[in-house]
């Protein structure tokens, strides 16, 4: 994997303030499962990723990683910002090889440099079949999210009827009770 990817420490692109708000521009961003953290106003000190020149935030404790395309500031000193080492690679596959290495941290320590850039993976030499590869599952990343939204709004509107059902339920038993 160290051959495949360089990285840059973050500091330059720490968020000052932890006070954000939907109203702001600028995501900030963590490895883990949240990923967006909130939003910030503040102008300075953007990682200026876009779909041109994406990144990779690879949280140096716990392993975790996201593929980013877009312009964002981070909550933590422990990520890596990593991109390609060179531009004969598909970054989109190599985000993919990262995120199948089967590792587990048992330990509070530093991943990136000491166990992941030593890790060997195997990679197709064409970069038109790896742009394939990459493409395939960067659709396939596309799918599982669209279907994650219906889920959660199919959730929300179960949550509504069953309040509303409820509502019904006990206006039913009130007014019954009266008469």
């Amino acid at each position: 994997m160290g051959n495949l990817l360089t990285y840059e420490q973050p500091q330059a692109y720490i968020v000052k303030d932890n006070k954000y708000g939907d109203n702001h521009k600028i995501p900030v961003l963590t490895a883990g499962q949240s990923f967006i953290l909130g939003y910030t106003d503040e102008d300075f000190g953007i990682k200026n990723a876009h779909k041109g020149s994406p990144v990779i935030i690879f949280d140096d404790f716990t392993t975790s990683s996201h593929y980013v395309d877009f312009p964002f500031k981070i909550k933590s000193s422990a990520i890596k910002l990593l991109s390609l080492n060179n531009s004969k690679y598909d970054i989109y596959f190599i985000y993919n090889l990262l995120n199948i290495i089967e590792y587990v941290p048992v330990s509070h320590e530093r991943h990136w440099i000491s166990i992941f850039t030593k890790f060997d993976v195997l990679c197709p030499i064409e970069f038109k079949e790896q742009h394939k590869i990459g493409t395939f599952f960067k659709h396939l990343d596309h799918l599982i999210t669209l279907h994650q939204r219906k889920i959660t709004k199919l959730k929300q509107i179960k949550n509504g009827l069953i309040n509303s059902l409820l509502f019904v339920i006990i206006l039913f038993f009130k007014v019954n009770k009266i008469n």
